[in-house]
Formats: structure tokens, sequence, C-alpha cells
């Protein structure tokens, strides 16, 4: 299984490559003003849609006291490796008020559009991994409140109910066991 995820993965790192390039100049190039809005940590205001297509806004943070924000590639094996382990603390914590939502990061076109062959990629492979907790598309509003600094995957953050960062910042992918450590001591430093 772990071949089959690699094989896909690799396969769209060669198709996206030159689109992530240029997505990445595009996002080096924001305005101050969106830069000074994502360092406030401001995700309290998007609509986007989830894999399935179903609309999604900032109300899937206000049940939650805190939610796990993993930014992910198709082409990332590391970001598919840590997957599983994601989707098993997705389930263990979910009586302690926290979720996972995934935001796979290549399936935005330059014109801003989404690549529908990517969404259905993202798709099969969070099945595929076991990571079903929720996965949203960036959209333009989640880009300008902070997705636009993003340069590596996977990237995770943390928001609090209203969408405001809380925490700290984690670029690549950990163990289960590292992950417990963070979320419990975000969930700490919250009280």
């Amino acid at each position: 299984d772990t071949e089959k995820l690699q094989s896909s993965a690799q396969t769209a790192q060669t198709e996206q490559t030159s689109a992530q390039t240029e997505q990445s100049s595009t996002q080096q190039t924001s305005d101050s003003e969106s830069t000074a809005d994502a360092s406030a940590g401001k995700y309290g205001s998007f609509e986007t849609t989830d894999l399935a297509g179903n609309v999604v806004t900032a109300d899937v943070f206000a049940d939650h006291k805190l939610t796990m924000i993993n930014v992910w590639a198709t082409y990332c094996s590391p970001c598919l490796q840590e997957m599983p382990e994601l989707g098993e603390l997705s389930k263990e914590y979910k009586d302690k008020g926290v979720q996972i939502i995934g935001i796979p990061i290549d399936t935005l076109e330059q014109d801003g559009t989404w690549s529908q062959s990517q969404v259905a990629n993202a798709a099969s492979l969070a099945s595929q991994t076991g990571a079903d907790y929720l996965h949203i598309l960036p959209s333009q509003d989640l880009i300008q409140a902070g997705l636009s600094d993003i340069y590596a995957v996977p990237t995770t953050f943390f928001v609090d109910s209203s969408g405001n960062v809380t925490g700290d910042t984690y670029m690549g992918s950990k163990s289960k066991k590292e992950w417990e450590k963070i979320i419990d001591q975000t969930l700490e430093n919250m009280k």
C-alpha cells in the first residue's frame, strides 16, 4: 500500500512541479496587507468546499476548542505517510474538543480555480491513507488569510473556535506520539 501511495505521489509530483513553482512565485509576491492579516492569524471568515463539493465556512471551527490544520500535497510522501496516524488522532481527540482538517494545497490552479483531477486525486489519497477527517480546498480567502505564507508541505498549525491561530506552526511530518504531545501542550496553553 505504501508503494502504491508513493507511486501515486511521484506521478502527481511530476505533473505539479511547474504549477507549484508558479504558485510559489505568486505566493511570495502577495501584498503586505495580506501578510499583515496572516500574521494576525485570522481564519475566522472564509467559504470553500470540501473534497466532495460541500460548502464549508469558518463556522466549522465553532464547535471545537482546537482545530489542527494540516496543509499537504498529493505529491508529498511525508504528508501521505503521516496521514494514517492523523486519522487515528482525529478519532481519539474528537471527545476532547479537537478536530483535524486537511488542506490539499496542490488542488489550486494558477488562475485560482480548483483542478478537478487533483481534487479527485486528493480524495483518493485521503481515502487510501485512512485520513477520514475533513479536507477542504484552498480558497482565495484562505490563501489571503495566511496560506500564502506556506512554502513547504506538510505544514501544520492550530486555530481556536474563532479561527485565530494559536500555538506554533510546524513544518514537516511528525509521529503520532509527537503530535499527541503538541496537541496536549497546545490545549494546556489555551487554559
